[in-house]
């Protein structure tokens, strides 16, 4: 089996291991009663990402391409860059991190971790990292060009009904303290 092989399954099993995570969080919170925002755009990224995946792998696969170059040696660094983020976001959001936007009651907002530097460090510390780092250490250039510009344009929408939820819920978000802040999502 060859590095890349080895490093798509690594790179799927963390990515199902994180999918149960969030699912497991999403059971316990909508069972509390927690409300979610932008349903919709939540099914289409997660869509957009397991095409992103698959087509990654697919355009691989038939690439035809052996050994590892320095530059696929610096995707997988990047990859693990954005893997240990999501660990480290998962552990600051906890009982709250779900792949979705959810906002339960007693949620409270997170200026803690990389939420105290930035704002939406999952969206930038860890998907976009992981994505372009996923498509370089499989060499899918096509994937990352047509893929990504589509996957941001629904981030972006993503990201405008986390802020519009996040405000409507908290009435210090926004407030510098520390510049970063987000709770859930």
């Amino acid at each position: 089996m060859s590095i890349t092989a080895l490093f798509i399954a690594f790179a799927l099993l963390f990515r199902f291991g994180t999918l149960a995570v969030s699912i497991r969080n999403e059971r316990r919170l909508k069972a509390q009663g927690a409300r979610e925002f932008g349903a919709a755009n939540s099914i289409l990224l997660a869509l957009l990402h397991i095409l992103f995946y698959v087509a990654a792998i697919v355009e691989w696969a038939y690439s035809g391409t052996t050994g590892l170059t320095a530059v696929q040696a610096g995707g997988m660094a990047l990859y693990l860059f954005a893997a240990v983020m999501l660990v480290i976001i998962i552990r600051t959001l906890h009982p709250f991190w779900t792949v979705k936007i959810i906002i339960a009651e007693g949620h409270r907002l997170v200026r803690r971790g990389p939420f105290r530097w930035f704002r939406h460090p999952n969206y930038f510390l860890n998907i976009l990292p992981e994505l372009v780092a996923f498509a370089i250490v499989l060499q899918a250039y096509a994937t990352l060009i047509v893929g990504l510009p589509v996957y941001l344009v629904c981030l972006y929408v993503r990201i405008r009904q986390e802020e519009a939820a996040m405000r409507s819920t908290f009435p210090d978000y926004g407030r510098p303290a520390g510049s970063g802040d987000l709770a859930g999502a």
